[in-house]
Formats: C-alpha cells, sequence, structure tokens
C-alpha cells in the first residue's frame, strides 16, 4: 500500500498511562457519489472508528509492534457526497506491556481512498484530537496479563464527540509523529484474518437483587510501577521490599474495617498509628484479609508492607467506618501532600528476574527494612528514610477500588427479584426501576446464562452522578462467588441526566454481571443490557450427537470454549487473560479443525511466534508479549502445530516457510544437551498443574521426550522444505535424544520413567502418569517397555501423579488413540467433563477439581471457568466415534471407521479442509455386533470405510461434486 497518511498524536507523553485520545477530520465528497472507498487504519494500542457517526469496526488485532498490523474497511456506503463527512476515531493507548501487547508509544494512522486510488482524508496536522471528554486515566490494571479496568464519567461535556455535528473547533490540532515505517512501527501489514463477529447476546435472567453496603473509601495503588523502575516497560515478574504510607483521615473518631481484597499481593503487613496490627486479627478467605480497628478523629497514619514477588503489583486497600463519618487519604509528608495521597519507602531490595530465575542475589532480611513496621510510629518518622522515601505519582493511585466495592460487603441482604425488573434486563421497551434503599447500595447480578466475550453495552435512565459500577466475573453458586482476584473486570459508568445508552470499548469475558447503584438521589430506570459476542468468524459445521445425553453436552461446552477462545489468534481464556498461549494453541487449532475448519487463524498464530526471537532464540510462551517467558514445551508444540497445519491443509509452501523458524530455534535448543546428551535447562518446565517432579532447574522427562519428537518433525519439515541434510541432522539428534532418555530416565526397579534430575545430579523419586503418557505418545517407549507403559495408559497405578488439567488429558487421549483404545477415552470423558456438567458448566474448565491452587476452598472448583486448552472432546467424539480420521496431507484421503464404545448411534460431521464436509451417521447393535453405517462427502476425496472389527452391516455412501 502506498501510505500517503502520517502517524498523530496529541502533546505530551510519548507513550501515556491509560490515555483515551479522540481524533476527528471532516472533510468534503465531491458529487458523483463514490461507489467504493476504502478506509486503511491502525493504532497503538487499540481503537474504534466511526464514520459519520456510525461504528464502523475494531482493532487492530495483536501483532509485534515492527509488524504492525493495520485494517482496511468498505465505507462507500457511509460517505455522503455533496457535503461534510466525519471520521472519528478512539485510541487506547495502555502505555505499559501486556500479555498480549509490547509498549510502543501513542499513534494513529488512517487513510481513506477511493476506487481510482486518490486520497479523500489521511492523517496529518489538520486532524483534530482532544483526550476523551469523560475518561478517569487513574482506574486500576485489570491484570498483569491486560490493560486497564474502566472508569467514565459521562455528565462530562462532549460525550457525543464522535457525531457528524458535533463541534470540535476547541480542540487541539494533532500532533505529527512521522511517516508510515517509522519507529516503532517499521514495518506495516495488512490483516490476515477477517474482522470479527459482534453478535448481539441477551441476558437469561435476574439471578439475585441484594441491598449492600462495602467501604467507604477505597483506593487500588500500583506499587509494581511506583517500586521498580521501568516495569511499565516489560510484564515480566518483579520482586521487591519497601512499603506504602497513607493517612486515613476521620471526621470523627469511629470503629472501622480496614482491608484488601486481593492480599495475595502487595498486603503482607500493616500498622496503624505506630501499632503493628497482628496477623491473628486479620480474617476472610485467601486472599482476602481484613481486620477491624478504632479510627481516631483526624489523621491515621497508616503503613503497609507492601514487598513481595509480583507480577501485576496493586495494593487493593479499602476503609469502611461504622458511624457515618468522612474519610479520606492523605499524605503523610508534608512537602509530598501535593503529589498525591501516598508515598513509598523503598525498594530496600528489587530484582526482575528473568524466566522463573533471579538476576542477581536477593535478600529479605535487610535490618533496616525488617524495622520499619516497629520504628514509624508517627509521620515525623518517615523522613528518616531520606532518599528511600518518596511520593507514589498521582497516576498510580486510583479514584476508587471498585474491584473491591464489588467484592467485600459488610452488609448483604438478599431479596426477591420483582418480576417487572427480571425482564428489564432484556431490552422490551419499558424498562423498570432499580430498588433503591436509603443508606445503602443496590446489587443486582444478571445471568447471561453461558459464558461469552466481548464488549457491554448497557441503556438507562437516571440523574446525573448516579453511580453504575458493573463487575463481570465467571461462577458462583448459592452464596458462593469466585472472584478472579488478580482481574478486574470493572466498568464504573457515572450517569449524565436523563435516558442514556453506553458501548464500553474494552473486551470482557464473563457468565456473570453485577450491577452496583450507589448515590442514586432519583429513580434509576434500567432499559436493557446486551454484550456484543466477539470471536473470529466461524460457520457452525462441525456437529456431534449419539445417544449418551452427557456426551452430547459436553461436546456441546467443548464447542462454545473453542469459539470463545477464537479471537485475532487462539486464546487461552476469554475473561483471565484473552493471551495467545502457543503450546494452549496446538491443542485448540486440532479441535477447531474438526468444529469449524478454518485455518486462517492458525496461519497468523504460528506465523507469530518466531516474532519473539528478539527476546528469546527458543521463543516465546506467549506472543506477542511483553513477559519474556519460555516455556520449552510450548516452542515444541508450536514445531508440532506446523506440520500438523500441512498434514491438515497440504500447504508445503507453508511448511517450508516455517521450517526456517524452526530450524533457527532447534538449533539453539540442541545447544542445551549435555555430556549424558540430555537435554537441560533452567526455565519454565510446565506440562501439567499436578504435583509432578518438573523443577524450573535440570532435566525434565516429558521435556526431554518432546523434544525428541519435536526433531523428528523438524526434520520432516526439512524434507517439505528441500533440506535432506538437515532432515538428517534433526533425525540422527532425536535418536540419540531417545538412547540417552531410554539409559538416564527409565527406573528398572519401578518399570517406568522417572519425571526429572535435578541440577544436582538426584535422580527424581517421583514417577508420574504424566511422563508415562508422553513416553508412549512420543515413541520414546520401544519394545517391551511400550507394552509396560500401555498397560498403565489402561490402569494408572495409584502411586503414580494423576492427571491434574483437561490439557494433559489431551495428551493422555491421543496415548490412548494410538493403541485403539476409544472406550478408555469415552469413559475418562465421561468421568472428569461430566463433573463440569454436573456443576453446571457452560464452558470446559482450565482445571479439575482440587488442584493445588483451590485446596484452600473446596468451592472453587477451578481457576478460568472457560479454557479452550481444555476442548479436547469435540475433537476425539469426531475422531473416534464418529471415526473420520485424514490419511494423506490436505485431507485428500480420509478414513470412515467408526467406534461405537456401547453407543446405539451417532451422527455429526466434519469439516474438510478444501471445503464441504464429510456426515457420519451410524446405528449399532453391540450384542449382535451389527452396524449401519451412512456417510456423505466431497467426491474428489478418497474415502476408505471400514466397520469395527467383528462387526457386520450396512455402508450407504454419498459423493457431493464439488462446484
Amino acid at each position: 500500500m502506498n501510505w500517503q497518511a502520517s502517524w498523530i498524536w496529541g502533546e505530551g507523553e510519548e507513550s501515556p498511562r491509560n490515555e483515551w485520545r479522540c481524533f476527528r477530520k471532516t472533510f468534503e465528497v465531491p458529487r458523483p457519489a463514490t461507489k467504493s472507498a476504502a478506509l486503511s487504519i491502525t493504532a497503538d494500542s487499540r481503537y474504534v472508528l466511526f464514520v459519520n457517526g456510525t461504528q464502523v469496526g475494531r482493532g487492530p488485532v495483536r501483532s509485534w509492534p515492527f509488524e504492525q498490523s493495520y485494517d482496511t474497511y468498505e465505507i462507500g456506503h457511509l460517505l455522503k457526497p455533496g457535503r461534510e463527512n466525519t471520521i472519528a476515531a478512539l485510541v487506547l493507548h495502555f502505555g505499559l506491556s501486556t500479555f498480549y501487547y509490547l509498549r510502543g508509544r501513542g499513534g494513529l494512522l488512517v487513510q481513506l481512498a477511493d476506487a481510482d486510488g486518490t486520497v479523500m482524508a489521511a492523517t496529518d496536522g489538520s486532524w483534530k484530537t482532544s483526550l476523551h471528554p469523560g475518561q478517569h486515566p487513574r482506574a486500576p490494571r485489570m491484570s498483569c496479563q491486560q490493560g486497564f479496568s474502566e472508569y467514565v464519567d459521562a455528565s462530562a461535556p462532549g460525550a457525543d464527540w464522535m457525531g457528524e455535528t458535533f463541534d470540535d473547533s476547541a480542540w487541539d490540532g494533532a500532533s505529527v509523529l512521522g511517516p508510515a515505517g517509522m519507529e516503532p512501527w517499521t514495518a506495516l501489514k495488512p490483516r490476515d484474518i477477517p474482522m470479527l463477529t459482534e453478535e448481539t447476546v441477551y441476558p437469561a435472567r435476574v439471578e439475585s437483587l441484594a441491598k449492600t453496603k462495602s467501604f467507604g473509601l477505597t483506593t487500588a495503588v500500583d506499587v509494581r510501577a511506583a517500586m521498580v523502575p521501568g516495569s511499565e516497560d516489560h510484564a515480566n515478574h518483579v520482586r521487591f521490599t519497601g512499603y506504602a504510607a497513607t493517612l486515613v483521615r476521620a471526621s470523627g473518631r469511629t470503629k472501622a474495617t480496614i482491608g484488601s481484597v486481593f492480599a495475595g499481593e502487595c498486603f503482607r503487613a500493616c500498622s496503624l498509628n505506630g501499632r503493628v496490627i497482628a496477623a491473628d486479627r486479620f480474617y476472610g478467605e485467601q486472599p482476602e484479609r481484613y481486620a477491624d480497628v478504632e479510627l481516631n478523629e483526624g489523621d491515621n497514619l497508616l503503613l503497609i508492607d507492601v514487598s513481595g514477588h509480583v507480577h501485576t503489583g496493586v495494593l487493593h486497600l479499602g476503609v469502611y467506618a461504622e458511624e457515618p463519618v468522612e474519610l479520606v487519604f492523605a499524605n503523610p509528608v508534608p512537602h509530598l501532600a501535593d503529589v498525591s495521597p501516598f508515598c513509598a519507602i523503598g525498594p530496600f531490595d528489587w530484582d526482575v528476574p528473568l524466566d522463573h530465575q533471579p538476576s542477581r542475589a536477593w535478600t529479605w532480611e535487610d535490618p533496616v527494612y525488617q524495622a520499619v513496621l516497629g520504628e514509624v510510629r508517627e509521620p515525623a518518622d518517615l523522613e528518616k528514610y531520606g532518599d528511600l522515601l518518596r511520593p507514589i505519582g498521582l497516576k498510580y493511585v486510583a479514584e476508587a477500588d471498585v474491584f473491591g466495592l464489588c467484592v467485600w460487603r459488610k452488609t448483604n441482604l438478599p431479596l426477591a427479584v420483582p418480576s417487572e425488573l427480571q425482564n428489564a434486563v432484556i431490552p422490551n421497551g419499558r424498562g423498570a426501576e432499580v430498588p433503591l434503599f436509603e443508606g445503602c447500595d443496590t446489587e443486582i447480578v444478571i445471568d447471561f446464562g453461558k459464558e461469552y466475550s466481548g464488549y457491554l453495552s448497557f441503556e438507562i435512565e437516571a440523574a446525573e452522578g448516579t453511580i453504575l459500577d458493573w463487575y463481570g466475573f465467571e461462577y458462583m453458586s448459592d452464596s458462593y462467588r469466585q472472584h478472579m482476584f488478580g482481574l478486574d473486570h470493572t466498568v464504573r459508568y457515572v450517569a449524565k441526566e436523563g435516558r442514556q445508552t453506553y458501548v464500553s470499548p474494552i473486551r470482557r469475558g464473563f457468565r456473570y454481571l453485577a450491577l452496583n447503584v450507589r448515590g442514586a438521589k432519583a429513580p434509576v430506570l434500567v432499559r436493557g443490557v446486551t454484550l456484543a459476542q466477539s470471536n473470529y468468524p466461524v460457520a457452525e459445521v462441525g456437529a456431534f450427537a449419539c445417544s449418551d445425553p452427557l456426551l452430547n453436552d459436553i461436546w456441546e461446552i467443548s464447542r462454545h470454549t473453542t469459539k470463545l477462545c477464537m479471537e485475532d489468534t487462539f486464546v487461552d481464556c476469554p475473561a483471565y487473560e484473552q493471551t495467545f498461549w502457543v503450546g494452549d494453541s496446538r491443542n485448540e487449532a486440532l479441535v477447531s479443525n474438526y468444529l469449524y475448519g478454518v485455518q486462517d487463524i492458525l496461519k497468523r498464530c504460528l506465523r507469530l511466534v518466531p516474532g519473539s526471537r528478539t527476546q528469546t532464540p527458543l521463543y516465546a510462551d506467549q506472543v506477542p508479549s511483553g513477559w519474556s517467558s519460555v516455556i520449552p514445551n510450548w516452542t515444541f508444540f508450536w514445531a508440532i502445530a506446523c506440520q500438523e497445519y500441512y498434514e491438515q491443509t497440504g500447504d508445503r509452501a507453508f511448511a517450508a516457510e516455517m521450517f526456517g523458524p524452526i530450524r533457527y530455534t532447534m538449533d539453539h535448543y540442541l545447544q542445551r544437551i549435555d555430556e549424558r546428551g540430555l537435554f537441560a535447562i533452567k526455565g519454565w518446565n510446565l506440562l501439567d498443574w499436578s504435583p509432578i517432579d518438573q523443577p524450573n532447574d535440570g532435566v525434565v522427562a516429558h521435556q526431554n521426550m518432546f523434544l525428541a519428537k519435536t526433531l523428528r518433525v523438524a526434520a520432516s519439515m526439512a524434507e517439505l522444505a528441500g533440506a535432506g541434510e538437515d532432515a538428517s541432522r534433526y533425525g540422527e539428534a532425536s535418536n540419540r535424544l531417545a538412547d540417552a532418555i531410554n539409559r538416564w530416565l527409565w527406573d528398572e526397579s519401578n518399570q517406568a520413567y522417572i519425571d526429572c534430575i535435578h541440577a544436582d545430579g538426584r535422580r527424581s523419586s517421583v514417577l508420574s502418569m504424566q511422563t508415562q503418557v508422553v513416553a508412549s505418545l512420543t515413541g520414546v517407549a520401544q519394545e517391551e517397555r511400550k507394552r509396560t507403559i500401555e498397560g498403565y495408559l489402561l490402569n494408572p497405578p495409584a502411586a503414580f501423579v494423576q492427571i491434574g488439567s483437561p490439557f494433559m488429558s489431551f495428551f493422555y487421549y491421543e496415548a490412548l488413540a494410538q493403541i485403539g483404545e476409544t472406550d478408555r477415552i469415552l469413559s475418562d470423558i465421561r468421568r472428569n467433563y461430566g463433573q463440569m456438567i454436573r456443576h453446571g458448566a457452560t464452558t470446559c474448565w482450565e482445571m479439575y477439581p482440587n488442584f493445588l491452587e483451590n485446596r484452600a476452598n473446596p468451592e472453587m472448583l477451578t481457576r478460568s471457568h472457560c479454557h479452550a486448552w481444555s476442548s479436547a472432546p469435540a475433537y476425539f467424539l469426531g475422531r473416534e466415534t464418529l471415526g473420520v480420521r485424514s490419511l494423506a496431507p490436505g485431507w485428500t484421503s480420509v478414513e470412515i471407521a467408526p467406534m461405537p464404545c456401547g453407543l446405539e448411534w451417532a451422527r455429526g460431521s466434519v469439516p474438510h479442509p478444501a471445503g464441504g464436509r464429510i456426515d457420519v451417521r451410524w446405528t449399532a447393535d453391540s450384542a449382535a455386533k451389527r452396524m449401519d453405517l451412512d456417510v456423505t462427502y466431497p467426491a474428489d476425496v478418497d474415502v476408505q470405510i471400514r466397520l469395527p472389527d467383528g462387526y457386520d452391516g450396512q455402508i450407504r455412501k454419498r459423493e457431493l461434486a464439488r462446484l
């Protein structure tokens, strides 16, 4: 594309924190009418585009800044010839790195051209710009993985800034940054996938109504950014020792509660007015911690030890007073009072560990640090810390902790839901009033029926200044709610006067949506709540049903989960992270092949991964990301997925393209082979959420086994790329590694592979199903050992560590499928996924119950309730029960070999990658060993159909010609 547009931004910081900036350009469109007009746009970090007041799209897709993606929209139908037209764009700049974005700088690039290529409008100094009139940039981080929560005051003037008639004469002219191709966006690439959907989803019902009362004073302080210089430029872990101090200023003496809804980070200990609050005075289920105290009239010095090893690093803080007193935070150091209400002491020590390893020596034992809580008794005592005493910038101190207000309750009186309110959440033309209570807030919890991911929209009628706090979460059961601590999915909306609609520009995933109405002085009318469900556009080609209703329900939650986790890449989960985890996507892609048959999304995923070589030659485990982290298995799964993409599509040119990046990283992995011939590394040596012995330093068995397989994949890809010498080299390296694994990691006395050899040479005493599964799946186990391991697959020994996540179950099912044990697969699916169905799941869980992180709270069944690495049933029910399997690259040859496994009937469809689909329908009588099988398939596919061994029956087939 011939870019004539320039990158533009506003005055001020290059990369401001959480800045929403508005841009407008008014221009004339000459007559006659323009039949075609292409508008190309990109921005750092995200944009929402409007043309003549109509929302056109959102973007861009995630990309490396040195390969910045841009979108192109056909907008000829929106232009009005012979009159002025307006392009408006809202740009959300993060101002820090996340798990799906590397910090660049604020910028917008737009170019509009007609069908002849004549540029009609392009970003330059004539564009007008302003900060968003109502957005509060001090809103807290959502999480370390994501950007910021949302705080918008709709009563601020100029809320209709994107419309045609808005007067922007008071706005500033845009600042020109430079031409297309400037740093950091040195290359611009057209979007390589379709636009995502926006499908309107309505709530199912109002789940609950309650009269509530929460903290009177809250804030959320980004102590990570305040304590560790440069931490906004990356998303790596940081660790530090230090304190935050503030005054809680009370207009009268009162009993009070002080605490944090997320004390797991940045709330180790605290003192009030010089007295340390003993640990046994705190209460609340972890990670919540609260203590009952007394506040004096006037200033109360609160000192908090915020030290920790953190990712997000946000201090959530709330104060509740029994008496109706006024509470405010104030800085305890007079000469810092004009900066912000908080100051920091420290850091006494800090570090940025790289890839789960410390970068230098570290100590918690500094006596000066340890003594602070006991020595600081009044504000004057802070001055002795000299240069360690400094303000926490106001931009790091949120005006309110909406998350904390939505989680903690001093008063919580459940009430029956009136019928008129029950129906109001679905737009019905009438709406309903929200019940209001003197001195308390009102909470309404809305259930969307299942989890969705997209953009919240609501219509209300309220008085100016009414606060509506919206908070989305995934799971609740009776009185229990699973708050994803570290995930602040909130929107604070301050109403303007009258009837109004708001559409959030920030993606959120949730099933339940809590609305808390605060400070209402007049009736509040809810006229409707919707979500614009947004995902990669797919047709529901894949289908499955059978005589077992439980399997049907399981297939459906697997389908829905996979769809929700298809955004501009595959993502792990739509709520908690929205991150493209490289290893997860390999399994997600296989499931998607059997549901939707689309390939562009996987192709862009595979191409994104090598961009992380600027961070590590071993390739990062999530991309593009500010967290430079390696899970070796995730890189191995990426290479395996590259080969599987070729097998799915037959695209040899793409296989040859990807061989170069595979060769690059494999050669760096081979440099980590030790003198025993084993792969040894310091890193995040993960496979499963379970107590297997997988240390972050040493030789990990499952990693070595997957590397052996990946080297064979590299050999195959080399052959496809015409690199025969490399093919031989990688094949030989794979054989040597497999030999070393069998020599060093086999335990003859226990007839099993051990989990690891520690860095100090100590052989692991742990035996796990995970390691045995991988030994079988990768072909490392041969002959007698293979037969022994297969016995474990069929009857897992109780003494072995058992599988802890559906992700690991995927590999277990693959190993079982290799030996024809479909019965065992279905049995395991019914047992493990059946418990999800029994608990009302509408999506697949990340982990099985009783995983390490939830044992303190048995009501917490899993972490993420929607995680596509867990969607295995949708793949295996199509592949094994329907029996549809590819026999050749591009599915030019296909086998249809159903496995009834006691089912009476099954039917379904599997997409063919070249278009069309394969339909299978069968009925079976297991006692009579009879099956009647119907198959429909594209005529140009070679299809081999066979009944199960020992079965007789009738096969009917029908070919469909392609256009």
